[in-house]
């Protein structure tokens, strides 16, 4: 049974069409690209191989099988060990929402749902939603209707968006939003199914939801303090 992942690649913008042209000719068809800059430090940035330029940002879901031929062509195609190449790497998919979305996201990758056993003692997961610019307001709505706090934004192009229609029914706009939900993960599908019906294929907003466990986090006190302490009843 394969492994799902997020693919995330880090590479100097003007190389990004390279990348997204390998990983289709792998058979990945779905992919996000967004610009960044990096705030690391000259040290880090010097270890990793990158420089203080504009980067390009590229998010794609691989299975195991295809993450390991992937890795093997940005090693000897992209020779992406050299510095100043880029940087790629994986993070496991604990959930998708819904059975056309996976399909649409891993065409071609020779994927088949099994049980949800990734990381199952995390206590928060990351929801990141895919979805038609300009949304990220009712989206955030549904989130909230399942007392979700604060999301994060970020503007992205899809490539293969135009294949949406052979598995959701709808075309997609290339211009996409992501929006970045960190929650506490026994709340997950209570949100996940909100946006679904609130913000999903069927509305507007277009949105294709899935979910990555989290293994540590910073900056959430707020949370941790609202549960109530061992021992004492509510």
């Amino acid at each position: 049974m394969s492994q799902l992942s997020w693919m995330i690649t880090i590479t100097d913008r003007k190389k990004a069409p390279d990348f997204v042209a390998l990983y289709q000719q792998q058979n990945i068809h779905v992919s996000l690209t967004t610009v960044g800059a990096g705030t690391a430090v000259s040290e880090t940035l010097n270890y990793l191989g990158l420089e203080r330029t504009e980067k390009a940002v590229i998010f794609t879901a691989v299975t195991d099988s295809r993450w390991k031929a992937v890795k093997r062509q940005l090693e000897h195609t992209m020779n992406i060990d050299v510095p100043g190449t880029g940087i790629a790497f994986t993070v496991p998919v604990s959930s998708i929402g819904g059975k056309r979305a996976l399909q649409f996201l891993t065409e071609d990758q020779d994927f088949q749902i099994g049980e949800e056993t990734t990381l199952k003692d995390t206590k928060y997961e990351l929801l990141i939603v895919i979805a038609n610019q300009g949304y990220s307001g009712l989206i955030m709505d549904a989130a909230r209707s399942e007392n979700a706090g604060g999301g994060t934004v970020i503007h992205a192009k899809g490539t293969g968006m135009e294949r949406a229609e052979q598995f959701l029914g709808v075309s997609l706009a290339a211009e996409k939003e992501m929006v970045l939900i960190v929650i506490k993960r026994e709340d997950k599908n209570r949100i996940m199914r909100a946006i679904m019906d609130q913000a999903g294929t069927a509305s507007k907003a277009r949105s294709v939801i899935l979910s990555l466990p989290v293994t540590s986090t910073a900056g959430l006190r707020l949370l941790e303090d609202e549960e109530p302490e061992a021992g004492i009843e509510e």
